[in-house]
């Protein structure tokens, strides 16, 4: 139900429609802009730098996580890493609803985790609303390179997700997924 006294920022963590042009959410993009612009244009030797920035930039991060540039969000503050995290070269993650990575995930170059979608009936479209769902990625889970994960979708602890695959629907727990539609070939 929605209840108008609610922000837009509040509309789209609930998983509502919500005007993305709204200033406050355009003033957050723009920070992370910023944060995500200093970040790729850091050298290899300014560690430290690194940490600082990632560390303000995103809600939780837990330790030894690496990052490599180029990285992009949408705000940052609604990604929660865990410990041992790897993303390589390229990595986006269009975090307008939380996004939550466990501990011990790999994610190759040009992995694309997307909350936010669009109406699919064009009337609604063209108002300039927009929606976004959650994604949740568990524990000790590799992520093959150009892989896409949709909207809401939940991928479960030590599974392994081969490059290029779309995954539009959740993928359990101990199992190797690939495809598009990605989808589960075998049990480990």
């Amino acid at each position: 139900m929605n209840n108008t006294s609610q922000t837009e920022r509040e509309k789209m963590l609930a998983g509502e429609l919500y005007f993305a042009n709204d200033p406050d959410l355009m003033l957050a993009r723009q920070r992370a802009s910023k944060q995500t612009r200093l970040y790729n244009n850091t050298t290899e030797e300014q560690l430290e730098n690194r940490q600082e920035i990632l560390l303000e930039l995103f809600g939780k991060m837990g330790n030894n996580v690496q990052i490599n540039p180029p990285f992009y969000c949408d705000y940052g503050c609604y990604i929660k890493l865990g410990n041992n995290v790897y993303m390589n070269y390229n990595c986006m993650i269009l975090d307008c609803n939380w996004v939550e990575i466990g501990d011990n995930v790999l994610f190759a170059p040009n992995v694309q985790i997307y909350t936010a979608y669009h109406p699919v009936e064009p009337e609604i479209r063209l108002t300039g609303n927009e929606l976004a769902a959650p994604i949740k990625i568990g524990h000790n889970v590799w992520i093959g390179g150009g892989a896409i994960i949709c909207p809401g979708v939940e991928i479960g602890d030590n599974t392994t997700i081969g490059a290029g695959s779309v995954v539009v629907n959740n993928i359990p727990e101990r199992v190797v997924a690939v495809g598009n539609p990605c989808r589960v070939i075998r049990t480990l």
